[in-house]
């Protein structure tokens, strides 16, 4: 994998800036531009980085200190040794939407096959206790997307995760995973045997060190990886409380499209997803057909018939009737479905919510219905 342009002794004083406790990757950008470039920081007068607007003593401290730098010397001779790919946060290569992110990381390791240039990403998240309900939307979802050939984001992680990216493999798109720890590793350890697939075509991607392991605290700090790299963030089941309702605030504060797969009321799993939708913290996802038409895709007329008609073998008898009849007259009444289709004003509404869910027909204001 190729790495990025950037000097040795660039590299070395980033890493070195990356270990130090106190200066995270918001800190060290700002003395990044302040001082031109990581390598200067270090040549700096202590009491010139002072002057820099919230740039205190108790940061000033860890620059000097000879552990840092033996640190990193340490890791770049492990990048070398394990021909590490890594992606500068102001390099060409580096994630376009991640780098737009704040408290984006300022190196970004990677290996395996990836290639981001001109191609659409979403990230895809959940809990780790997937439902049958889940897996099957993951399958599904999956398979209706692959014609636009978007790259899928996740966490590797138990359920969601590991059941979108499975499908990814499966279906032929490029899928990240985001790790908690470093390459030298993987967690979970039974998720070893998917790593071949995955690099064939996508990879893995983290911002810790090698001598990092998976503890708690990093998987909430790799969630602004998954959100950041995406143009939209997509919760598939979620208790009330989880990461993935973690990673949806996080891609919300970003300004990105946030999506919930809507669940049954009560059901434990699709609490925080039906909580995203009714506080509008998210967009109701029912099918990719949604997330084409939300985010404004442009489409080729043939990958926009793959998709509708993948989605229409799962109508029955009545919704086709209501279907066909909304694709050719456009926006109509819920009354005027009914004259038209000849199907009873009740069983019209109930197929109608039906459709609804199932993501082929949107309602409008004015009791007004269209199919997607």
């Amino acid at each position: 994998m190729d790495n990025a342009q950037i000097t040795t002794d660039e590299l070395l004083a980033v890493l070195r800036l990356h270990n130090i406790p106190n200066i995270g990757d918001v800190t060290a950008k700002k003395l990044i531009a302040h001082c031109g470039s990581p390598s200067a920081i270090f040549l700096e007068k202590s009491q010139h980085l002072l002057k820099i607007d919230g740039i205190g003593s108790h940061v000033i401290n860890g620059l000097y200190d000879s552990e840092h730098r033996e640190a990193a010397e340490l890791e770049y001779q492990y990048i070398q040794r394990n021909a590490i790919g890594y992606s500068y946060f102001m390099n060409a290569d580096y994630p376009t939407y991640l780098k737009h992110c704040i408290d984006a990381p300022l190196l970004l390791f990677k290996r395996g096959n990836i290639t981001l240039e001109g191609r659409k990403i979403i990230s895809v998240v959940g809990t780790r206790n997937i439902t049958s309900y889940g897996m099957a939307f993951c399958e599904q979802f999956i398979k209706d997307i692959a014609p636009l050939n978007p790259i899928i984001v996740s966490g590797f992680a138990y359920g969601v995760d590991i059941c979108v990216q499975k499908a990814a493999v499966k279906y032929g798109l490029q899928t990240i995973g985001c790790l908690a720890h470093g390459l030298n590793q993987i967690y979970p350890k039974v998720h070893a045997k998917y790593i071949a697939d995955i690099e064939k075509n996508g990879g893995f991607v983290t911002d810790f060190w090698s001598n990092t392991g998976p503890e708690r605290k990093n998987f909430l700090k790799r969630n602004r990886i998954i959100a950041g790299m995406a143009e939209a963030t997509i919760v598939v089941e979620s208790a009330e409380r989880g990461g993935s309702l973690v990673t949806a605030d996080i891609a919300n504060s970003y300004n990105r499209d946030v999506f919930a797969v809507p669940g049954r009321a009560g059901d434990a799993y699709s609490l925080g997803c039906n909580n995203l939708i009714k506080q509008q913290k998210a967009h109701m996802l029912t099918s990719a057909a949604d997330l084409v038409y939300l985010l404004g895709w442009n489409v080729q007329e043939k990958k926009v018939k793959t998709i509708q008609k993948q989605l229409f073998v799962e109508l029955d008898v009545t919704e086709k009737s209501i279907y066909t009849y909304l694709q050719k007259s456009g926006k109509q009444l819920l009354d005027s479905i009914a004259l038209e289709c000849q199907i009873p004003v009740f069983k019209v509404s109930s197929t109608l919510l039906n459709m609804e869910m199932k993501g082929v027909v949107r309602p409008l204001p004015g009791k007004l219905f269209e199919a997607i």
